[in-house]
């Protein structure tokens, strides 16, 4: 008989939460697990780990903690910090996804003898005909689809992830599971904040964490014209419109920042949109490899739209991507997702 030991990871949330009920209902051997991130933050604190163990003692299943604080620092937090020191906009969720719970989550299945592992994301897997493997797919939760933090799951793991909320459509769904099952988080808010700053105030963060500090400098135009002085590079994002304290007769967003000069780039409007870019360190999931130009629909933020692209192959493990149509505010540091359908092909950061 085939090993049905699942292990979920619980965050204390009313998805996590479902997921797990589900998963029980659904025949499989089912342990829980929270793993202890960083002290304080939104899904790593008391209540977060009661709440996970309150789910697990009513539906009968196990539940443990796993410190793997030290591995999160040097995965996420400082990854987070160093994007910010080299003018990029990280994502944490993604390096998140990548190391702690389909990484440092995976082998400790394999520790308890467990064949899966699985978690509350809308996201979906199934092995596919037509490609010959198993794929990553978009859920049914429309906008709430969280495929694109997910594309950096190694392509040999795909087959033995399960996320049992791939069917849902809405979160209300959800919460009527949970309310009717009699789960004490049917009615829990959402935790949208980076976890670990859980007031939203990543600029005092890097502040008190590291070596960034506020370091005053210029705002320049394109042609290097001075209009203005910054508070720090990390203060700005390209595309900011808002905060920039400098008067121009048509409006000023953020194009990029010179580093070395310690200046941030600004321009019109219609100078933030590109029709091409460079992505690197790709993850290939849906083909072992790209040996030519292949079409695709290209997502380059979490909340963004997909555009029609095509993506060729060049050197180094990189990829071009040039869209159908100039796109606005394409930011370094961000992943740049490719779907064809509603199956993920790749991702990785914008360079």
């Amino acid at each position: 008989m085939e090993n049905n030991r699942v292990l979920i990871g619980m965050s204390g949330g009313v998805d996590s939460s479902v997921a797990t009920l589900l998963l029980k209902e659904q025949g499989y051997e089912v342990i829980g697990t929270t793993l202890e991130l960083f002290a304080g933050s939104s899904c790593c604190n008391t209540n977060t780990y009661l709440d996970a163990k309150n789910v697990c003692n009513s539906i009968g299943v196990p539940h443990f903690i796993y410190n793997y604080k030290e591995e999160f620092k040097n995965h996420v937090i400082d990854d987070f910090i160093n994007c910010y020191a080299n003018c990029r906009t990280p994502n944490p969720c993604i390096e998140c996804n990548k190391y702690m719970k389909f990484g440092y989550m995976y082998e400790k299945a394999k520790e308890l003898g467990c064949n899966y592992i699985a978690t509350g994301h809308y996201a979906k897997t199934e092995y596919s005909k037509e490609y010959g493997r198993w794929v990553l797919k978009k859920s049914n939760a429309g906008r709430k689809d969280q495929s694109y933090v997910l594309w950096n799951i190694p392509k040999d793991l795909v087959e033995h992830i399960l996320f049992p909320l791939a069917d849902f459509e809405n979160k209300e769904q959800i919460r009527e599971i949970a309310k009717k099952n009699n789960l004490k988080v049917a009615n829990k808010p959402d935790s949208e904040d980076i976890c670990f700053i859980p007031d939203g105030d990543y600029k005092k963060f890097l502040e008190l964490n590291s070596n960034i500090k506020p370091k005053k400098g210029n705002i320049v135009n394109t042609k290097g014209e001075i209009l203005g002085k910054h508070t720090g590079l990390y203060n700005y994002t390209i595309g900011q419109r808002k905060g920039l304290g400098i008067s121009n007769s048509v409006p000023l967003f953020v194009l990029g920042f010179n580093k070395e000069k310690n200046e941030v780039i600004v321009g019109e409007e219609n100078e933030l949109y590109k029709k091409e870019f460079i992505v690197e360190d790709v993850n290939l999931i849906l083909f072992d490899d790209i040996a030519k130009p292949i079409k695709v629909n290209t997502k380059t933020r979490y909340s963004a739209k997909e555009f029609a692209s095509t993506i060729y192959p060049i050197e180094d493990n990189k990829i071009k991507v040039v869209f159908d149509e100039p796109q606005r505010a394409i930011t370094p540091g961000q992943s740049a997702v490719f779907y064809i359908d509603d199956i993920v092909v790749r991702r990785r950061k914008n360079n």
